[in-house]
């Protein structure tokens, strides 16, 4: 019998490769994309202004960081591939309070949306851990930044899109369509945990241990700072952009079109990621975060003249783009085979972290200021990271 050989793409994704885990969180991806540029919009509606949104993301991200404190604990209690199903059934659930449209609805559901992200990325990034080698993770990085990133390109246009011309339940429909597709292809793949990594035989450590154990090692501490700046600095972006151009008099659609018009940045990320494998992700980083930092005040001296608003506000996340060419690689390069499970959980926090400390800080701003402060107060931030980028390894 003559045997039958699949694609080359086919076979690639086929299988627990660096392609099928680019697919992988491209979907999360995709998931969480569409829905960046609505959800503001949607508490904006149901809660008044923009410090009650600022105050609720807040309160969201205490819950989402008590999440990942304990993922260890979750992840050996049902194992990895079943935290992957309960976060898609969670992501649907929280799709389906959204589309309520009601105060309680919108909060049930980005709790519950919360967890499903740390219950994705903690697992999905073990599962990472074990099938890519540590030497291929500066190629891996950039490409799955890029792929997953270009979600971001369509999804705030998209979402907006679809609720103003089917319904306020047709973004959450796409979105819960696309974690469920994740759940269907990681099965699919039967991916396995690595037999290199023996399986733990004990109990996890209470968090604050591995909390202490993760403080104790500066370049896991310098990796989690890095991170926590560029993904707080997308949630502000993400956030306020949109409450901003509304605001300004921009209707919902042309914000979630200009949002995603800023987002084309992401396209160049493999390139700024080949640059930093040439010149180092220090450098890389050490610019990155300084030129974003420059055009962030910029956008907050112009935000009182829309027009010029709206064209930093599609300039400045170019700049943004270029600290995603390192991804996650200092972290990733410095966490060791045998606490890769409490080491990343206690580094899965950043998501969480990235939305509580701005929002908290932000949530004070605005009420002493108006909106551009928290684009000044943002901007401030990234100059300080841009001197920590000093303390990386020259020859990362």
């Amino acid at each position: 019998m003559r045997q039958i050989h699949l694609p080359v793409w086919l076979s690639a994704v086929a299988k627990p490769h660096a392609a099928a885990f680019i697919a992988l969180f491209s979907l999360e991806s995709f998931s969480r994309a569409t829905l960046i540029a609505v959800l503001p919009l949607d508490g904006l509606a149901l809660l008044g202004d923009a410090q009650q949104v600022s105050v609720l993301y807040f309160a969201v991200s205490v819950f989402g960081l008590a999440s990942s404190l304990s993922m260890p604990a979750f992840v050996r209690l049902i194992r990895r591939r079943w935290m992957i199903t309960l976060a898609a059934a969670c992501t649907v659930a929280s799709m389906a309070l959204f589309s309520t449209q009601t105060a309680w609805g919108f909060i049930l559901g980005l709790a519950l949306r919360a967890f499903s992200s740390v219950a994705n990325d903690v697992t999905l990034n073990l599962y990472l851990l074990d099938h890519i080698p540590r030497r291929q993770l500066n190629f891996f990085e950039p490409r799955r930044i890029f792929i997953g990133g270009s979600a971001y390109i369509v999804g705030p246009w998209l979402g907006i899109f679809l609720q103003g011309k089917l319904g306020t339940a047709a973004p959450f429909v796409v979105a819960a369509g696309a974690a469920a597709s994740l759940l269907a292809y990681f099965w699919f793949l039967r991916i396995t945990e690595s037999p290199v990594v023996p399986p733990m035989t004990r109990p996890p450590p209470p968090p604050l241990r591995y909390l202490r154990r993760f403080a104790g090692q500066p370049r896991l501490v310098l990796g989690y700072l890095l991170v926590v700046g560029r993904s707080g600095w997308w949630a502000m972006f993400f956030v306020y952009a949109p409450i901003y151009l509304v605001t300004a008099g921009f209707d919902a659609q042309t914000a979630g079109l200009l949002v995603s018009v800023g987002m084309l940045g992401m396209l160049l990320v493999p390139v700024w990621g080949r640059l930093g494998r040439r010149f180092g992700l220090r450098r890389l980083l050490i610019v990155a975060f300084t030129l974003t930092g420059l055009l962030t005040l910029v956008l907050s001296l112009v935000a009182g003249l829309p027009g010029f608003g709206a064209a930093m506000l599609i300039v400045t996340p170019i700049a943004g783009a270029i600290i995603d060419g390192a991804g996650n690689v200092p972290f990733l390069r410095a966490v060791r085979p045998l606490e890769r499970a409490e080491m990343t959980s206690v580094f899965a926090t950043y998501r969480d972290v990235a939305q509580l400390v701005p929002m908290g800080i932000f949530s004070v701003v605005l009420k002493l200021a108006q909106l551009p402060a928290v684009f000044a107060v943002g901007g401030a931030s990234m100059l300080v990271l841009a001197y920590y980028c000093r303390y990386l390894p020259r020859r990362m």
